[in-house]
């Protein structure tokens, strides 16, 4: 399986990241069909065009879409009504190509042009504030196969959103990993450290000292 054959799958992808595939995003999905790991139907974004297009890359038979993924519904942009939005952070969290700007216990809002109607954030909102309604020329999921070089220019643009927000997720969870095992280290050298026969012995000529001066203290003095 070479990089260039898994860029020619997933060149054919809508790149919605929406998951449906059963696989983390377009690319993982684009990896599993080059390896030969699955099927070429899985893509309901990309509807049966995709199909034919992966079978003649591909040389596997062009199959009906998979009914478990969903059906190849029209394309769809997320619409936050703001003035229910409580600000929870979640959607954001999940949108695969950084489409929601907002902060904690601020008002969400949809960059519609970066939106791919994944619907990923839908599950994820509490106050089901969220609605997919049906994509404008210029917003939301874009066509595909691209009808229009706007709509293949979008599709790149998802894939590049895509690729750095899980290069930065990647860096932050490498951080929290790093600092984690210093932790680690750190907790089993002072575990060693106390338990070590050195500090013991230090420990027990404190504890000697203390209770010398506790005596001489209680020690009634002499009669008057």
């Amino acid at each position: 399986m070479s990089n260039a054959y898994v860029d020619k799958i997933d060149a054919l992808l809508p790149q919605t990241q929406c998951r449906r595939c059963g696989y983390d995003g377009c690319r993982p999905y684009a990896e599993a069909i080059a390896a030969e790991e699955t099927a070429i139907n899985r893509c309901p974004p990309g509807g049966a065009a995709t199909i034919d297009n992966l079978a003649a890359l591909t040389g596997q038979a062009a199959i009906p879409l998979e009914p478990e993924c969903g059906d190849a519904s029209v394309a769809k942009v997320a619409y936050i009504r703001e003035a229910e939005c409580i600000g929870c952070t979640r959607c954001i969290q999940v949108c695969p190509t950084d489409a929601i700007t907002g902060a904690a216990k601020q008002m969400h809002t949809v960059i519609g042009a970066d939106c791919t109607g994944c619907e990923l954030c839908v599950p994820a909102c509490p106050v089901n504030c969220i609605d997919m309604p049906e994509s404008t020329a210029d917003t939301g999921q874009p066509l595909w196969p691209p009808p229009r070089p706007v709509d293949a220019e979008r599709a790149d643009r998802a894939r590049r959103l895509f690729e750095a927000r899980q290069k930065r997720l990647n860096r932050t969870s490498s951080r929290r990993r790093r600092a984690s095992r210093h932790e680690a280290t750190y907790d089993a050298r002072e575990d060693a450290i106390a338990t070590s026969p050195e500090k013991q012995s230090t420990i027990r000529d404190a504890i000697a000292r203390a209770k010398a001066r506790r005596a001489a203290r209680d020690e009634p003095g002499p009669a008057q």
